[in-house]
Formats: C-alpha cells, sequence, structure tokens
C-alpha cells in the first residue's frame, strides 16, 4: 500500500509539476527540464544540463527532497569524482542551481553543495605553441576531410574563442566584405566583434565557396539525414586528435587550449587588458589572472623596464 500511495504521490507530482519537499529529486530533474529558465538556455548548455541530470538522476533520483543531506551529496558526488574532477564539479553546480529554484519556489529543503566538500579544479597549464599550431594547420589543410576543423581550429586561435562557439558558427557572422566576424558568446552572452586576416579570410573565402548554401561556416564535410551538420563535440575531438598524431604533435595538446595559448600571448605581448576583454568577452579583469602566467618573457620585460629605470636615476 505505502509504494502505491508513493507512485501515485509522484504521478501527481508529475502532472501538476507541483512539488514539495517529499517529492524525489527525479521529479524535480523532469520539472526543471520543463521550466522556462531551461527552456531559455542555449542549445548547446541545454545538452550540457541533460547529461548532467542524467548523471544526478542515477545517483540521487530516487531520494526525496527532503533527504538530501550534506552526506548523501557527497558520497554521490564521491562516485561524480570517477568522471574528473571538472565533470564532478560542474554536475554539482548544475545540482545547485536546481535546488535553488526548488527552494526558490517555496520549498523547505537544503541545497548541500554550498557545505559540500569538494575537490578544486585542476588548472591546465597547457599552451600551443605558435610553430604548432602551424604544423597542426598545415595537416589539417592537406585533406579536404579535415578542412573545417583547422577552420574551427584556426579561428578559435586566431580570435581566442571558445572552440564551442567556433563549431556553431554560422555565415550571418561573417561579413567577407567589411573582413569582419560579430558573435554572441554562447557562455556569457557576450558581444565580440572580431576582424579577419589575410589568411583566415582566403581560407574562409574557400569555405563560402563550398559550403555557403548551407548555415554553418564549418560544418561536417558529408550531410547526415540530408543536411549539412556541425561536428559533435566528441567526433571534433576525435578528428583534432588524428590530426595531431597525423603532424607529430604531442597527446597534451587539446582544441580546448586554443583560446587560452591566444588569450595568454596578447598577456605577453604586452596588449593592454581593457582590449583582450573586448576579443576574449570577458566582463571582469580579475577573469583573465588565470591568463597571466609567471613566464620567462615576462620576467625579462620586467627586470628590463626595472634596470631602465635605475639607469635614469
Amino acid at each position: 500500500m505505502l509504494g502505491l500511495l508513493e507512485s501515485e504521490e509522484k504521478v501527481v507530482a508529475k502532472k501538476t509539476n507541483k512539488l514539495t519537499d517529499k517529492s524525489r529529486m527525479a521529479d524535480l530533474l523532469d520539472y526543471y527540464l520543463d521550466s522556462h529558465a531551461f527552456l531559455k538556455l542555449s542549445r548547446p548548455a541545454q545538452k550540457d544540463y541533460e547529461s548532467c541530470t542524467k548523471v544526478i538522476r542515477a545517483s540521487l533520483g530516487s531520494v526525496r527532497l527532503r533527504d538530501i543531506t550534506v552526506p548523501k551529496a557527497e558520497g554521490a558526488y564521491e562516485e561524480w569524482l570517477k568522471r574528473g574532477t571538472y565533470r564532478a564539479n560542474k554536475i554539482a553546480a548544475i545540482m545547485s542551481i536546481i535546488l535553488n529554484k526548488a527552494i526558490g519556489m517555496g520549498l523547505r529543503i537544503l541545497n548541500p553543495v554550498p557545505h559540500m566538500d569538494r575537490e578544486t579544479n585542476p588548472e591546465r597549464k597547457v599552451l600551443w605553441e605558435p610553430d604548432q599550431v602551424y604544423a597542426f594547420l598545415d595537416t589539417a589543410y592537406s585533406d579536404i576531410k579535415w578542412r573545417s576543423i583547422g577552420l574551427i581550429v584556426q579561428m578559435a586561435y586566431e580570435w581566442g574563442q571558445r572552440i564551442g562557439d567556433m563549431r556553431l558558427l554560422t555565415w550571418d557572422c561573417i561579413d567577407l566584405d567589411k573582413k569582419r566576424c560579430d558573435i554572441t558568446q554562447s557562455k556569457r552572452g557576450a558581444e565580440v566583434h572580431l576582424p579577419i586576416s589575410d589568411p583566415l579570410m582566403h581560407v574562409l573565402k574557400q569555405q563560402h565557396d563550398t559550403f555557403s548554401f548551407q548555415p554553418y561556416v564549418a560544418p561536417q564535410i558529408k550531410p547526415s539525414d540530408g543536411a549539412y551538420k556541425p561536428y559533435r563535440k566528441d567526433n571534433l575531438f576525435s578528428y583534432v586528435n588524428d590530426i595531431k598524431q597525423a603532424a607529430g604533435l604531442p597527446d597534451e595538446l587539446t582544441a580546448m587550449d586554443m583560446r587560452r595559448s591566444a588569450i595568454t600571448e596578447m598577456v605577453e605581448a604586452g596588449v593592454d587588458i581593457t582590449q583582450i576583454k573586448q576579443v576574449s568577452g570577458h566582463s571582469n579583469i580579475n577573469s583573465l589572472t588565470p591568463y597571466i602566467k609567471h613566464t620567462y618573457t615576462g620576467a625579462s620585460e620586467a627586470l628590463a623596464q626595472r634596470s631602465a629605470y635605475k639607469e635614469k636615476q
């Protein structure tokens, strides 16, 4: 009888979208994925949320909201860590957002995430050297099957943008006559306006001649279900690995490092932080701190300026 009552309660909660502290985490996840807050997210963000909520559902889906304690959440987090620290923290952050949504609706429940003992995301320090970038692009552009991958990576590097935004870039953002690209970044919604260099313009014109009939700047080279589609994250990174191997590049390099490499190069070149923000889309100068590395170039410049100052005294 108790099991029947619980089942009926779950059905009622799902039908009416009326959540209580006795509802289960799975009910809250269903509610959130059907909410306006979720629907207004960009499609890439929605996919990320859907992926993370599947993990949350598998770990805590059957637990009542009022019973989600810090120890229970930390137990689930220990399982998530098997997916990597960064991913575990992303899942926890999304669970926190969803629980706060329920609390904002008036549910008297605990959000345990701020109280959890979590690992610190490891700081990734890998950077591409310019000659490694050129070797990658030479290899990518040597084979038509890799041309779109090469273009995605080249745009990410030249413009200091995220691979995901370049993967989904559409022709309506590109003005070949004015040699500029106007992007609204998916992560923060920042608008950035970027010049197109002559080498990049050469590749973009070739790409436009081939693919201007469909919306994506660098789509998969073969149609799927009758349409040209952007690369998925998984197959894009698989192709990147194939190109790296063909070019004899280290395994540790990833396409995701392109943005960090570009911004770090601007910092080392002495570009004003305000100007770097106009390229990177960061709203806060402090957000650029991770890109300011302790480098030989930076140290040499600092000591040279100090020596010049002392000589004037």
